[in-house]
């Protein structure tokens, strides 16, 4: 009796490059919204800084934490800015590809036959912006897999119709 199962060797330059994938990038209203939302919350902390009171020798201090803060928020801002700008997706045969990061890259490969879930979420800044967020899900885990932020709404309907139809055409066990 002949067994049905293989185990070939496979030539590791023969796979497909993820990298040679081309990615196509976010939208370019993401990284003014994610300026919009981080400054928010930076001029929160610095009000708050400058807004306890402090009856003690530390009160000299206060503004001088408060500029500190105010020097650290400026740079990640700009950080977060040049980031959002980079971010990019690719949504090939088999899997999706979500690329982010500046100074640390971060590239997420979601193999289709693992997806369970799609969804998209947008808070009111992002429907100010007309942005989505798309969120994938696979068996096993809490949260999203893989959540791909500052998508056109249409984008992001396309791929959530397109992954949904994959979903409802994969055999069920």
């Amino acid at each position: 009796m002949r067994s049905v199962v293989s185990n070939t060797t496979l030539d590791v330059q023969q796979l497909p490059r993820m990298e040679e994938a081309p990615l196509v990038p976010v939208s370019r209203r993401l990284a003014p919204c994610l300026l919009l939302q981080r400054l928010l919350r930076w001029l929160l902390l610095i009000a708050f800084v400058l807004w306890v009171p402090i009856d003690t020798e530390l009160s000299a201090w206060q503004p001088w934490a408060a500029a500190a803060i105010a020097v650290v928020g400026l740079t990640m801002l700009m950080l977060g800015f040049c980031e959002a700008r980079r971010r990019a997706y690719a949504l090939r045969e088999h899997d999706l590809i979500y690329r982010r990061g500046l100074l640390v890259r971060r590239t997420q490969v979601l193999p289709l036959v693992r997806l369970q879930h799609v969804e998209t979420l947008s808070n009111p800044l992002e429907r100010l912006f007309g942005l989505v967020r798309l969120s994938c899900y696979t068996a096993g885990g809490r949260g999203a897999d893989l959540l791909m932020e500052g998508v056109s709404r249409q984008e992001a309907e396309a791929v959530k119709s397109y992954l949904l139809s994959r979903l409802e055409a994969a055999p069920r066990s």
